[in-house]
């Protein structure tokens, strides 16, 4: 993709846009098929008035997962790139719009669980059972997140209850590869007392990680399991004053190939206590304390054993202003963080680092016009005081077509691991930073919606782990320094559109070039063009549909040396209700058994992918 025509189209695309839609009889009012979204402002406000580029997943999209994991969901959504080093349960990483894996905050219920030392969260271990809904917010989003947010924002909500009565609901399933599930769950009211809890368990002998590994031993299957629950209890002690409390947890163990019965431990853990109080008719006051824990130990053959071990704390105290148009927000947030490594039992990082913001922003739409703005200041007490802010502005055409535009900077800070870790880490890094510029044209009606955005973002001050060693650094001979230019220019499309009462059609495709501004190389395992098509057929109690999930090639190196073919897949789902709390359903993945290579574990030996596979899922819910 030449770069000159991404900038060419940001600068025309409002225009043409102007010119190809009558201006006459504009009314502005968001219709009834309107989201809304509190990732967008940190705050609830609709799609409509939100002017960066928003994806929400409800529950009925994730239950046609089945079998399936987190990954499996992402992997479909507009400008998302999944590579896995083997089968389910194996190191995952996920490219938003091109950034890097470490260059995305993730958050369960507003709790952050991504690992400090590595800054990567650990998707493969977020099971699909536990989550109600997921909002991603694509592009910049320091300014609202702080750091990491260079790439976007991915916010999972764990299931909760829908009406004050109880309900019970459940599955069991069982599919290729010896992979069993189950879970159960429940959700009540007791007077002005919310509550339900959540516990689901995962279970698979998996594929080898490696395709054709050298050694006898590693040719063994690679397995899987993970136990993880949820809980909430939300008390509405008066009108417009509520405690809510959230706890998340999840357990796993994967093994993979690098001699006999290795394995990694994983816990991810998320728990949180927000007040909420409601002042006045125009005055919301919340105050929430939360923990993120992540924690892994690697045994890695009998002479190695590593341990990683994040923890972070969050007080957040945030004032929502209700203003004659849109909503004024102020937010105190404070982050400690909290680290500690070991190898073979010595300690290698045992650091803490602390962090206070403050964060201005404001959403708001009138008549034909919405407008997002937001400014935060962070201090932090190892690279010092970052500001960052974001500017968007939306017009509607008409009451389905409208046309936004948005810059947004962001900062990444140094992980635990470049700063510290034994003869590797540099105390002196600096944060990456970025600046991003896009524009979008929507459009939304009873039967369609569709978007399509550019965008252009550069960054700056990239850590990587290349170039000669430094004084110090042993470890491999390579170190991370602040030494690359990157520029990401990309187009996405999105389409969704009802074709009668049974058929819908579905669809995505992202253009993009992510180089490296000093040789012009692309980053690495990333794909210049990606796209999935969804059909689906709805008749009485059945449903069906089918996907088809298309890259091109990527390279695996960031020489651009080795390169990793593109390759489609297609799956397809079926579901009958026996009833209305009962529910069939059966997914086969890859039907066409391809074989391809998402990474490469070594010169010569490429990480396993799985071939063609069934999950037959048993579901209730009570209704």
């Amino acid at each position: 993709m030449h770069r000159n025509i991404i900038k060419t189209l940001i600068v025309i695309y409002p225009a043409l846009a102007f010119s190809e839609v009558n201006l006459n009889n504009i009314t502005a009012q968001s219709t009834a098929l309107d989201e809304i979204t509190v990732t967008a402002a940190r705050t609830p406000i609709s799609t409509r008035t939100a002017t960066g580029d928003i994806t929400i997943i409800e529950r009925e999209e994730i239950e046609r997962l089945s079998g399936g994991g987190l990954v499996d969901l992402l992997k479909l959504q507009p400008g998302m790139q999944i590579v896995s080093n083997g089968g389910m349960g194996t190191s995952t990483s996920v490219y938003m719009r091109g950034t890097n894996a470490d260059q995305l905050v993730v958050l369960v219920d507003g709790i952050r669980v991504n690992s400090a030392t590595s800054g990567t969260t650990a998707f493969e271990n977020l099971p699909l059972s536990t989550i109600d809904r997921i909002e991603i917010l694509r592009g910049p989003a320091s300014s609202l997140y702080g750091s990491d947010a260079i790439g976007g924002v991915i916010q999972i909500f764990t299931r909760r209850g829908q009406s004050d009565k109880t309900r019970l609901y459940g599955n069991v399933g069982a599919g290729s590869y010896d992979t069993y599930t189950g879970s159960a769950g429940l959700s009540s009211q007791y007077k002005a007392l919310q509550f339900g809890a959540q516990i689901s368990s995962y279970d698979t002998r998996g594929i080898s990680a490696r395709k054709h590994p050298p050694l006898r031993v590693d040719k063994d299957r690679d397995g899987y399991n993970n136990l993880s629950g949820s809980a909430y209890a939300t008390l509405n002690f008066a009108e417009g004053h509520s405690l809510n409390l959230n706890f998340f947890g999840s357990d796993g163990q994967n093994h993979y190939d690098s001699g006999f019965n290795n394995y990694t431990n994983m816990h991810q853990q998320a728990y949180s206590a927000t007040l909420k109080d409601k002042i006045n008719q125009y005055w919301t006051s919340t105050l929430k304390y939360g923990v993120g824990q992540d924690r892994s130990f690697t045994f890695d053959k009998p002479t190695s054993q590593s341990k990683f071990d994040s923890e972070q704390t969050q007080l957040t105290w945030q004032h929502d202003f209700a203003l004659p148009v849109g909503v004024l927000t102020f937010a105190y947030d404070r982050l400690e963080q909290d680290i500690l490594t070991s190898t073979n039992g010595t300690r290698n990082i045992d650091r803490t680092r602390n962090n206070d913001s403050f964060t201005l922003g404001y959403a708001g739409q009138y008549e034909a016009h919405s407008a997002q703005i937001s400014l935060r200041e962070d201090h932090n007490t190892q690279y010092g005081n970052f500001v960052t802010g974001g500017l968007g502005y939306g017009y509607s055409l008409s009451p389905e077509w409208q046309i936004t535009a948005q810059y947004g900077s962001a900062f990444k800070a140094p992980t635990f691991n470049q700063l510290y870790y034994p003869n590797f880490g540099d105390p002196n890094l600096a944060p990456e930073k970025s600046d991003n510029l896009e524009t979008s044209l929507r459009y939304q009606n009873a039967i369609m919606q569709a978007k399509f955005t550019v965008f252009d973002n550069h960054i700056r001050d990239l850590i990587q782990n290349a170039g000669p060693a430094t004084p110090g650094c042993t470890l491999g001979g390579f170190c991370p320094l602040n030494a690359g230019k990157v520029e990401i220019q990309g187009i996405t499309s999105e389409l969704a559109y009802t074709l009668d009462s049974n058929w819908q059609l579905s669809g995505n495709l992202t253009v993009q070039s992510p180089r490296v501004d000093e040789t012009d190389n692309l980053l690495a395992r990333r794909s210049q063009r990606y796209g999935n098509l969804l059909v689906q057929y709805t008749s009485g109690d059945w449903n069906w549909s089918a996907e088809i999930n298309a890259f091109s090639k990527r390279y695996d190196n960031a020489a651009n040396t080795k390169v990793l073919a593109g390759y489609a897949l297609l799956n397809s789902t079926l579901s009958y209700k026996l009833n209305r709390d009962w529910k069939l359903q059966a997914r086969a993945n890859n039907i066409l058994d391809k074989d391809y290579v998402l990474a490469a574990a070594t010169s010569t030996v490429n990480y396993n992918t799985m071939g063609a596979n069934v999950f037959f899922s048993l579901n209730y819910a009570m209704q």
